[in-house]
């Protein structure tokens, strides 16, 4: 048992190692299922020889870890969606003109500022069935009613790439969306839309529909639309309908777990479920059918919140426990942990760079090896002092274990963490049990408008609670720089402070010393790698931002008004990116020098001495009117830049001016920022 328990702890690594291995290297799908069955081919012949033997050999272990590294690969080609001949990529290859494109919406986004957001499955291509993914934006309108799950539909409108951020440091969507399987999107308008006849209707169609039923049932007890969209987060799994305002103060607070449906929200609904059926146990094969019940509820309750990857990954994780828990055999925790990422990576191997995924497994292991050690160092009197220490404990152990991912993934830390856990995490409890209640009640028209404005009255409370620990800013240190190598060796310190607190001896200490030295080895290459200068011209649209790097300090220049200067995010992503200490700010100058080389900037008035100096570069701001190829050939540039702030129009003259010219043209709405590094001499 002990062996089994190691065997797939390190066979869950060597999964991940050949998931990683997949995704960094192109190898292809033919040639990982060679490999993977001639493995497993030679793991079943060293089974067959060792067989009789009393002692396992160790090429047994070998070929096993082996043969999982390319079940890996191999699971992450099959799962990659380009590799099959039905995938609508190949079709748009081999006939580029697209006349109508039938898909189907699969999921419902939460809308942008312009656009209403569907995942859907493309069906048909110009009449030719294939499959595959894509993104649709529809221009938002209040007179069109809005998508549904399972709604087909056919447009003309066609297929676009994804685009790479254009700043240094800014969320990379496209490959976000590519982690999805998604590669291409859609943009077209409601009324460009032809809906098609389909009598299918799926899971997530039916779910949907429940869904829908629950929140027009919900809406006539006159539910406040913060404590609606709160029901709809906690207890359905879907986390459009929350205000921005509600999402920024759980974040704040250190409490945005709350939010999305994960391991603590299940753990709780499977603790309920346990005390509903605990009477089942005294029945003939009562733990069987008691079983079997839990689980029928914990999936149902995962359908229904729409199986995104957060209910997955927690319904199948406490799914193995509340097997363990009911047949009341011992269980390790670390061996039911890696069974269920083990079967959750082979079933959707890309969950593996999920965000949330990473937080709750690390979070877990967090608390199951950091919180005993932690609660034996106080033991309360009182019942009420031991609930609320074990809050505390729980949630402190936690944090250990997502601080440095945390640090790198949103570069904040909330200081009252403790405080808001302590006062939410016992009152989602209350929220969760009730609100079962409340639906079903509100289901079969029992709900009594006094219990409903009890329940709306406690989730107003919570937020209040949530809103005013999120005011306290002097408690939430922001724009923390965090890189990888100092996430690696922050694990590394952990690691090593919790090897000593178990038991101190001179190799767990020299461990732990050691690791401190890299980390303190890697802020100081930090420091020492960031004495690099750079001239970046920042995409904005409509605005024209320069920025100047000199070692840790940067000077920025735009013509921003003050309300872009607040909503905006490129210096901040920047200055965070770049472990930046000061930022200046400064004026659009019409001259810059970089290093040995010349910038000259023409804005909207088209001024520029040809007697002055020639210039290595030109930057176009603002649209100047001027006959590019007379500068051209007057200053005899070597590049000419056009940011954000020019029209298109005058950009794709300019774009054909230089290529007749034959001299670079970068346009920075196409290629993303220009960054020129250099040295001060």
């Amino acid at each position: 048992m002990k062996l089994l328990n190691f065997a797939i702890i390190k066979l869950t690594l060597c999964l991940v190692a050949g998931i990683i291995i997949g995704t960094l290297f192109n190898v292809s799908l033919n040639l990982s299922l060679e490999l993977t069955v001639g493995f497993i081919f030679l793991l079943f012949i060293v089974l067959l020889l060792s067989k009789n033997q009393f002692q396992k050999t160790i090429w047994f272990g070998i070929l096993a870890f082996i043969t999982t590294f390319f079940v890996g690969i191999l699971t992450y080609n099959f799962h990659k969606q380009t590799n099959f001949k039905t995938h609508y990529t190949h079709s748009v290859r081999e006939n580029n003109r697209i006349k109508t494109i039938t898909f189907k919406v699969t999921e419902v986004l939460k809308s942008g500022n312009y656009y209403d957001k569907y995942i859907v499955d493309i069906l048909k291509i110009n009449q030719v069935s294939t499959s595959g993914k894509t993104l649709l934006n529809l221009q938002k309108d209040s007179t069109q009613t809005s998508l549904n799950v399972d709604d087909v539909l056919v447009t003309t409108s066609g297929l676009k790439d994804l685009i790479h951020p254009l700043n240094p440091n800014q969320f990379d969507y496209k490959n976000y969306l590519e982690k999805q399987h998604i590669y291409h999107q859609i943009f077209t308008e409601y009324r460009f839309l032809l809906y098609a006849k389909s009598s299918t209707k799926t899971i997530f169609g039916i779910a949907a529909d429940l869904r829908k039923t629950i929140n027009n049932k919900l809406k006539t007890y006159h539910f406040k639309p913060d404590e609606l969209a709160l029901i709809n987060a906690l207890l359905l799994g879907q986390r459009q309908d929350i205000s921005a305002d509600i999402y920024n103060s759980y974040t704040k607070a250190g409490a945005i777990h709350i939010l999305a449906v994960s391991g603590l929200h299940v753990g709780i609904i499977l603790l309920l479920l346990n005390f509903v059926f605990k009477p089942i146990e005294y029945l003939k094969h009562g733990k069987t059918i008691k079983i079997i019940l839990v689980l029928l509820c914990l999936w149902c309750f995962a359908i229904i919140a729409g199986l995104s990857a957060s209910v997955t990954r927690a319904v199948t994780m406490f799914s193995i426990v509340a097997i363990g828990m009911n047949l009341k055999r011992p269980t390790n925790i670390y061996n039911t942990l890696a069974i269920s990422m083990f079967l959750l990576l082979l079933l959707k191997p890309m969950f593996l760079f999920d965000v949330g995924f990473q937080m709750s497994y690390l979070a877990v292991i967090a608390i199951v090896t950091i919180q005993p050690m932690l609660v034996k160092l106080w033991t309360p009197k009182w019942k009420l002092q031991t609930l609320f220490w074990d809050v505390f404990t729980v949630t402190l152990a936690a944090q250990f274990g997502i601080i440095p991912i945390s640090l790198y993934y949103f570069h904040q830390f909330p200081g009252l963490f403790f405080v808001s856990n302590l006062v939410i995490i016992p009152v989602l409890g209350v929220i969760l049990g009730l609100g079962i209640i409340i639906i079903v009640l509100a289901l079969t028209h029992l709900l009594p408008q006094w219990l409903a404005d009890i329940y709306g009255f406690i989730i107003s409370i919570m937020n209040d609670f949530v809103r005013w620990i999120a005011q306290q800013e002097r408690f939430l240190f922001k724009d923390i720089a965090f890189n990888m190598l100092q996430v690696v060796t922050a694990y590394l310190v952990i690691i090593g402070l919790v090897a000593v607190f178990k038991k101190i001896n001179f190799q767990r200490l020299s461990f732990l010393l050691i690791a401190i030295l890299l980390f303190q080895s890697v802020l100081i290459f930090g420091k020492y790698h960031n004495k690099t200068n750079e001239f970046i011209i920042f995409h904005k649209s409509r605005y024209s931002l320069i920025g100047n790097k000199t070692d840790a300090k940067l000077t920025i220049a735009s013509n921003f008004d003050s309300l872009a200067q607040k909503t905006d995010n490129i210096i901040k992503n920047y200055k965070v990116g770049n472990a930046i200490t000061k930022v200046d700010i400064d004026t659009l100058k019409s001259v810059y020098q970089i290093g040995t080389k010349h910038l000259l900037v023409i804005d909207s008035f088209g001024i520029y001495n040809i007697k002055t100096f020639k210039p290595d570069y030109v930057l176009l701001t603002n649209t100047p009117k001027i006959n590019l190829s007379r500068l051209i050939d007057s200053l005899k540039p070597s590049m000419i830049i056009a940011d954000g702030s020019n029209y298109k129009s005058y950009l794709k003259r300019w774009e054909s001016t230089c290529i007749k010219q034959k001299i670079p043209f970068y346009q920075t709405s196409k290629k993303g920022a220009f960054i020129f590094k250099y040295e001060t001499y």
